[in-house]
């Protein structure tokens, strides 16, 4: 069964939410604040598949939900609900975990799409994570794990989302290639992502957070101006 957790305040929208993905044939569980969706996360930490957070809250907001999801489930998929004017919110979301977001007002396919699209990324890396042989890409202080989908820098493992560590692999297995934003968003989100090209921008800024000895200052994951972007292997 596929698990869904929708927090959102608005009743009427989370009604509206709850109805579409369960026609879609999702199990959701639903809940009107921050709080509530972390006492019922809290209870088992690895039953959902994909969280849908609204970010205007109050008590505790979407951000902190996400945060604290993000802290004790590395796979789970999470979208974020942002206002349409609210640029910063959708950049401040991805920085803390968030897979993607989805801008309000939205329509019933767009957010199924996204959901199941998230879904999808999530499914197939468990199932990679239970394949039979391990396999690992070496990259100078880096060992990417096929099977257990993890990156480790000079033996530490590094805390690393799924969309992250799908963008790494990518890599990985294109060194010294310039990588164009668009095709990091197409083999990363999928050819029918509704969502903006800046969503490749910010995850890479992140992993540059968790990679890199200076962030502003890489070594490994460069930027090919006006294009995208390159691993550089050492």
């Amino acid at each position: 069964m596929k698990r869904i957790l929708v927090v959102e305040d608005e009743d009427v929208i989370r009604d509206f939410e709850v109805i579409n993905l369960k026609r879609s044939g999702y199990e959701v569980v639903d809940v009107p604040s921050g709080e509530e969706a972390l006492q019922i996360f809290d209870r088992n930490p690895a039953y959902f598949d994909v969280a849908v957070l609204d970010v205007m809250m109050p008590g505790i907001d979407g951000f902190e939900v996400c945060r604290r999801i993000r802290e004790k489930n590395s796979s789970i998929g999470i979208i974020m609900l942002t206002a349409k004017s609210q640029e910063m919110d959708k950049v401040n979301g991805l920085m803390i975990g968030a897979d993607d977001y989805v801008t309000k007002p939205f329509s019933p396919s767009e957010l199924v799409a996204r959901v199941d699209a998230l879904y999808r990324r999530v499914a197939m890396a468990a199932e990679k994570a239970a394949a039979p042989a391990p396999n690992e890409i070496k990259s100078g202080p880096f060992v990417l794990n096929t099977k257990s989908r993890t990156v480790s820098k000079n033996g530490k493992i590094l805390e690393l989302t799924q969309v992250e560590y799908q963008i790494l692999e990518y890599f990985f297995n294109n060194p010294n290639t310039a990588l164009g934003r668009q095709d990091i968003l197409n083999k990363v989100w999928g050819e029918g992502y509704f969502g903006d090209v800046k969503i490749v921008d910010v995850n890479i800024r992140r992993l540059r957070m968790k990679l890199e000895d200076k962030p502003s200052e890489p070594e490994f994951l460069l930027t090919v101006w006006g294009y995208g972007y390159k691993w550089v292997q050492k």
